[in-house]
């Protein structure tokens, strides 16, 4: 059998053909989460032969991921594997002519640069705004092209974003939201809506592979009231973004205030977070939300949270956030990501 003979139903779509087939054989991508759109888009680009697929994860498969996060089974949770070795054993399984690099990590301004200028494309599958801007920093200042995609409770939205042709992230969402976001932890996400924003990711990475023309809209979706909304992005270039206007990489420079910092407290087996760019937590509407997922207890000055019984976390009105019961400022990321947002 050939090696495009897998690939023939594919090839017999004319905008791809054997050309485009091959750009893709020959195509490098790394995938910055492998959740419920990261499994869905590594499984997608697997499949489409996608010559080199860099996994890139933090976490670890729990019962939980099951509902949506399509590459995992049982036995993963059973086992705590890493969400980026569970992923490779079922990619290697479904395609063994692509190369799977599992990394396991956390994406943040030490390593993304390292992690992110190897490949042709970029694909979020994350679940925060700060790792998106760090993924945009990294994308605008070596040029490479990436596909933003989002989902939380029944609603969606995707766009590629190719430096020097369309408006970065950064022209889209200028600051970093303030307050609180929603999560999946916090207002649950559908399977459905996750396996449709992954499919439409992958689809525009194979898009921008094979040279075709990607969507100019910033799509969204609600596929519980069947709403759709096509906002055209063509014109959304900002000449005074930072990122790709004045080429500043805040979310690459240390210094910068919009970092957050992560320290571990000496002997309190706790990691403290807070942002330099100070800002106010509504504390009354963290507290409503996060009812649903653990023991919480309020004060006008601090709401303290409980997910269960060895971790707490303290949030203060000015966004600082106390994570007891870990000293790993990963984990307390991870924590602070999962049920706090943004």
């Amino acid at each position: 059998m050939s090696d495009l003979e897998r690939y023939s139903r594919q090839i017999l779509f004319q905008p791809i053909g054997e050309e485009g087939q091959r750009k893709l054989l020959n195509s490098r991508v790394a995938i910055v989460g492998v959740g419920a759109l990261g499994t869905v888009i590594a499984n997608q680009l697997t499949r489409s032969g996608v010559g080199y697929i860099k996994l890139i994860d933090r976490d670890l498969v729990e019962l939980s991921n099951l509902q949506r996060q399509i590459l995992f089974e049982e036995k993963d949770a059973r086992l705590h594997l890493p969400k980026v070795i569970a992923a490779k054993n079922k990619l290697n399984a479904i395609n063994s002519g692509v190369t799977i690099e599992p990394v396991i990590a956390d994406v943040n301004l030490e390593n993304a640069e390292d992690l992110l200028k190897d490949v042709n494309v970029i694909v979020d599958g994350t679940d925060n705004f700060m790792t998106r801007f760090l993924i945009n920093d990294a994308a605008v200042k070596h040029g490479i092209p990436w596909v933003h995609g989002a989902a939380v409770s029944s609603r969606g939205m995707f766009a590629a974003i190719i430096p020097g042709k369309t408006p970065c992230y950064r022209c889209l969402f200028p600051h970093v939201p303030t307050g609180t976001g929603e999560t999946c932890d916090t207002i649950g996400v559908l399977s459905p809506l996750t396996s449709i924003i992954g499919s439409f990711q992958a689809m525009e990475a194979i898009k921008i592979i094979v040279e075709a023309e990607t969507s100019p809209n910033l799509e969204q979706l609600d596929i519980w009231s069947n709403e759709f909304l096509q906002m055209d992005i063509t014109k959304g270039r900002n000449p005074d973004c930072p990122a790709c206007g004045k080429r500043e990489f805040e979310f690459l420079d240390r210094s910068s205030r919009q970092q957050i910092v992560y320290t571990t407290l000496c002997g309190r087996d706790t990691v403290q977070i807070y942002f330099r760019d100070k800002r106010e937590i509504d504390l009354k509407k963290l507290g409503a939300s996060l009812k649903k997922s653990g023991k919480v207890l309020a004060n006008d000055f601090l709401l303290r949270f409980s997910p269960d019984d060895q971790i707490s976390m303290v949030i203060f009105k000015d966004g600082r956030v106390l994570v007891h019961g870990t000293n790993d400022s990963v984990k307390a990321k991870l924590l602070y990501a999962r049920f706090i947002g943004n």
